[in-house]
């Protein structure tokens, strides 16, 4: 009686270690594919052809100095916790942007593949 006793609550706890995985596999889904949405939306109701901050320097905590393009003109300003101030106006010219093949972002499996690869030449 006592080895059925075992047994049964074995095979008990194994279903609700299933259970809690699937539960949690689940979760973890409709989290992915909510973020996912958000980030959609968020960028649909960004996105805009007018104004674009081109660069961000942080100075302290709070106070940032920002080039923005608005139209054809190119702003610096002084962005602190509650004040925004125009400091200077720039010519394109004056700027230096970087490349386009500069810019292009590794997805994250090269990322992973890479790593992986230097763990497996260890």
């Amino acid at each position: 009686m006592i080895i059925a006793l075992s047994q049964s609550s074995r095979l008990e706890s194994i279903w609700q270690l299933l259970m809690v995985s699937i539960i949690f596999v689940v979760v973890l889904g409709m989290a992915y594919y909510t973020t996912k949405l958000i980030s959609k939306l968020q960028r649909k109701q960004s996105f805009n052809d007018n104004i674009e901050v081109i660069e961000t320097f942080k100075i302290t905590t709070n106070k940032y100095i920002q080039i923005v393009r608005t139209g054809n003109k190119y702003l610096v300003i002084a962005v602190a916790k509650d004040t925004i101030t125009m400091l200077s106006e720039l010519d394109k010219e004056q700027l230096n942007f970087k490349s386009e093949a500069v810019e292009q972002k590794e997805s994250f499996s090269e990322i992973f593949s890479k790593i992986k690869e230097l763990k497996l030449k260890k």
